[in-house]
């Protein structure tokens, strides 16, 4: 008797799916023909669905999109420790089964060659057909949109930006539930009663990739992202920062989305001293002010990022202001391998990446990025002298972190916890 078994896809079922596509992404190089929100979408409005489970733990997925006699397979995905064990023809099987009931009699996917269920699809008598193109055209901004955005200094980033955010799974699973998914799927949130977001503010120690995700959002979004700086505001200021906030959020609701992204928010949303004359308090209003006003139209989210959430003002920080606010915190041991072998690369196979997790146990994902960029530099310059073909070496990444002074403190840890207990809105 397997050590699984095959049942429907239920709506509890959507963390445990999502994890398998995030760990399917992470072996296969090629793009996802089918993102996971269109994938979820399918799920949870009946279309064909089967998971695999072994106790309480989801190892595979299958999903696909009927249409009259056709049908396309959405997503046949493995948890990593589960594959080539007959679980991906077993999906596949039951999935047909359904299909079947409908009237379908041409089932097609779509997904690169080796790609994670290309073996099960194999097993499963399903023929791969040479000489096709695929074509996909993705809409750009209007030319009234791009000047706009140009003016804001603000710009579409390029797609794969989520999928490159290496590690830190417990915060891309928790900002994919509640931010992403409600934003990419509207009408299917508001089936449900779920209110997309409209403003979040994400918080944590210096270094830990806030900004890192809030371009990562836009991207998987593809909405233009665009970043206000305080200081800059303040120094371009004629009539007031505040007049300066204003006229900036003017021009934001010319664009038909935008992702705005406000880096260390406190600088101009500081807890109020309650003096009569106080620089901070006209600025902290006018935000205020703007917030509702921006989170008003549709296809658009306010991301504020701060070191210190402690430090903002209560108003600010006061329910119904901000949808969630979110921890982003330092990398646990898993998340600093996944770091490491990201910005190790080819070097990889030839360095003991557990002495290097081990060694970067204050690290944030920044101080990582630089001691790997550290030690490459250093076996480089070994190589320039010597020529002897030798590669990149534990040694070099070791005297790198030795070399590197990382950003988190014991105190900043402890600080951190305590905001996450005061102030998260998960």
């Amino acid at each position: 008797m397997p050590a699984y078994r095959v049942r429907d896809f239920r709506d509890d079922d959507l963390d445990q799916a999502i994890q398998v596509w995030d760990q399917n992404r992470q072996a296969d190089d090629s793009p996802a023909v089918f993102s996971i929100s269109e994938v979820m979408a399918a799920a949870r409005a009946g279309q064909p669905a089967v998971v695999a489970v072994a106790g309480d733990e989801l190892v595979g997925i299958a999903v696909a999109q009927a249409e009259g006699e056709r049908a396309w397979v959405l997503l046949l995905g493995l948890a990593a420790r589960w594959r080539n064990r007959g679980i991906g023809s077993a999906l596949l099987a039951e999935l047909e089964r359904r299909l079947r009931a409908l009237g379908v009699r041409r089932i097609g996917a779509l997904l690169a060659p080796g790609a994670v269920g290309a073996v099960a699809l194999q097993n499963s008598e399903y023929r791969a057909l040479g000489g096709l193109t695929y074509f996909e055209k993705v809409e750009q901004l209007g030319a009234a949109d791009a000047g706009v955005l140009a003016g804001l200094g603000g710009r579409l980033l390029p797609e794969g930006l989520w999928d490159a955010v290496a590690g830190m799974e417990r915060e891309k699973q928790v900002i994919e539930r509640r931010i992403v998914l409600p934003l990419a799927e509207p009408q299917l949130a508001e089936r449900y009663g779920v209110a997309p977001p409209k403003a979040v503010i994400l918080f944590g120690p210096p270094g830990t990739g806030k900004t890192s995700f809030a371009k990562a959002i836009a991207s998987r979004l593809r909405w233009p992202f665009v970043e206000l700086f305080p200081s800059r505001l303040a120094a371009e200021a004629s009539g007031g920062l505040a007049a300066s906030l204003r006229e900036a959020f003017d021009d934001l609701a010319e664009l038909e989305s935008v992702v705005l992204f406000i880096d260390e928010v406190e600088e101009i949303a500081g807890a109020r001293s309650g003096l009569a004359v106080d620089p901070t308090h006209g600025v902290t209003n006018e935000l205020l002010k703007l917030i509702p006003t921006f989170a008003e139209r549709s296809d658009r989210l306010l991301i504020c990022a701060t070191n210190s959430v402690h430090s903002l003002d209560q108003a600010f920080l006061r329910p119904g202001r901000f949808d969630y606010v979110l921890p982003v915190g330092p990398p646990d041991p898993g998340a600093r391998q996944a770091i490491w072998a990201r910005y190790l690369g080819p070097a990889v196979d030839g360095v003991d990446v557990a002495q290097l997790v081990a060694a970067t146990d204050m690290f944030t994902p920044a101080d990582i990025e630089f001691a790997a960029r550290k030690g490459a530099q250093a076996a480089f310059e070994r190589e320039v002298l010597h020529r002897t073909g030798e590669a990149a070496r534990t040694e070099d990444y070791l005297a790198a972190v030795a070399d590197t002074r990382p950003s988190l403190t014991r105190e900043a840890l402890t600080e951190f916890r305590e905001d996450i207990e005061r102030h998260a809105r998960l």
